[in-house]
């Protein structure tokens, strides 16, 4: 998605430690015009893959996860970072180490709403080592669903969660791939394998 390269180009600040700021506009404002785009890019590469749930991790996932939501007509499902007292009954529960964060987290969702028999799409904004969707992985597979693929609006192809996944047979679509990344420059690829 050329829109997401550009945005990142204009609007996009490299931090120390490798991280990506792009607050902006995708995770802590959110332009929703673009967000649009987004959700129905998502919704184009994946429409031929009769998924039944679109799950993310809270909270930058979500909005994105939303919008690819309405852009397809179908619920969305996101993992807790802590179980909270308003997640009853039978949990799902994996632990996920953040990149971004450097710290452990517990992650859990309610077997209320990942069903054996679900076909999944994992979205999140950010693949980086793929800890996040390693994590939403394994939760489908404790309920008993089926990964359809990832849509992630950036992946840090440099950082090799992507390959990761790959390996697996996850279909991975990134919106945009980046192969490296200095203080000073943001280098895309096509190339996704």
């Amino acid at each position: 998605m050329k829109a997401m390269e550009e945005k990142i180009r204009k609007e996009g600040t490299v931090l120390p430690g490798g991280i990506l700021k792009v607050g902006s506009f995708l995770n802590q404002q959110i332009d929703t015009e673009f967000l649009k785009e987004i959700g129905d890019e998502i919704a184009r590469l994946f429409e031929k893959e009769e998924i039944t749930k679109i799950m993310t991790i809270e909270s930058s996932g979500i909005a994105i996860a939303a919008a690819a939501g309405m852009s397809m007509g179908l619920p969305v499902i996101f993992a807790k970072k802590h179980k909270a007292s308003n997640v009853d009954g039978e949990i799902l529960s994996t632990k996920i180490h953040s990149f971004t964060h450097g710290n452990d987290y517990e992650a859990v969702v309610s077997r209320d709403y990942l069903k054996e028999g679900d076909r999944v799409l994992l979205v999140d904004d950010f693949l980086a080592s793929g800890n996040a969707l390693d994590g939403l992985m394994d939760l489908a597979e404790l309920a008993g669903a089926e990964v359809a693929g990832a849509a992630v609006a950036i992946e840090k192809k440099f950082q090799g969660g992507g390959d990761k996944l790959r390996v697996r047979n996850v279909r991975v679509e990134p919106l945009a791939c980046i192969e490296k990344m200095t203080d000073t420059e943001i280098i895309f690829t096509d190339n996704k394998r």
